[in-house]
């Protein structure tokens, strides 16, 4: 059983009656599900997964208001709910705070991912892997609150300024990396070196094909597995891994070094497909600047060109 599974059927048996007896009134002020950090959230769990964090349990979020009237109540309501459930235990919460689960603050969960009513610069200097931390998961019973109202501003990803500045950056960065640094570090006998500018020009990659699918990267753990769900250009992920598995010895370098221009080569024309450059080479620097030039914010516009590379 996926852990988000675990935790719906464990609100919708135990948690729902609890808030529905001894809650009612504030009900259209609750909002329940399971959202934040921890495979589960993502539907990445697997076997490995049950040693930590695998538990039925879920989220309760309420504003600061509503905290100081019933979190107190709120918070022992939700300990006294069974202790084990389809086989599987919670764990203890404490009533000092600082859990996944329970009753959460609003605020305090968004600002523990930096996203609690960000500003267009915060989001452009934001690593994407707190705003897929911050909506990943599901809501298990939704109202018209201010966690619904933040998340619903979030989810469907960037503002298109937002995407552009970051697609700009990680497209400099590539070209940096792939471009650039990768034979210049092979050709002086740098062998680790040369890696090291792989391992980046594939990250670079990563958070380049998401953005162009408008999605926030997961944490670097879950990159790869998130990415062959995309709709555009997930299938670049085989390439990108053999980037990073494979040595830089003489018989690979040409190898790699077609992958990468391939793989420039690939995302130049869905930039292009998606309008949002009109260079005309394969240099991704040279598109890198031609994305900016899209960007109608001048404020963002103006910023460095690596602003916004994670």
């Amino acid at each position: 059983m996926k852990g988000i599974d675990l935790s719906k059927n464990y609100y919708l048996t135990y948690g729902k009656p609890m808030l529905e007896k001894d809650f009612a009134e504030y009900l259209d002020r609750i909002t329940v599900g399971l959202v934040g950090d921890g495979s589960e959230c993502f539907g990445f769990d697997d076997d490995l997964s049950l040693d930590h964090d695998f538990e039925p349990s879920f989220c309760i979020w309420i504003d600061s208001e509503l905290e100081s009237k019933i979190g107190f109540k709120l918070e022992r309501a939700y300990a006294k709910l069974p202790n084990e459930f389809l086989g599987y235990k919670r764990k203890i919460l404490s009533p000092t705070g600082g859990n996944r689960r329970g009753v959460l603050i609003t605020e305090d969960f968004y600002s523990a991912h930096g996203c609690y009513n960000p500003d267009l610069i915060d989001l452009v200097r934001l690593p994407s892997h707190y705003l897929a931390t911050a909506t990943n998961g599901e809501i298990f019973k939704t109202a018209d609150t201010e966690f619904m109202q933040i998340r619903n501003s979030l989810i469907n990803g960037y503002p298109e300024d937002v995407r552009l500045k970051k697609l700009a950056a990680n497209l400099v960065l590539m070209g940096q990396e792939g471009q650039y640094n990768y034979s210049r570090c092979v050709l002086r006998g740098e062998l680790g070196a040369s890696q090291l500018a792989i391992f980046k020009f594939v990250s670079h990659a990563i958070h380049t094909i998401y953005l162009l699918n408008n999605e926030y990267c997961p944490f670097y753990k879950w990159a790869y597995k998130g990415m062959r769900k995309l709709a555009v250009l997930g299938e670049l992920e085989p390439s990108l891994v053999f980037l990073t598995e494979t040595a830089n010895d003489k018989e690979m370098f040409e190898c790699k070094q077609e992958m990468i221009e391939d793989i420039a080569s690939t995302i130049i024309k869905e930039l292009k497909a998606q309008q949002i450059t009109t260079a005309t080479c394969n240099n991704l620097e040279t598109h890198a600047y031609s994305v900016t030039d899209k960007i109608k914010n001048p404020n963002i516009r103006n910023l460095h060109i690596m602003d916004g590379e994670n």
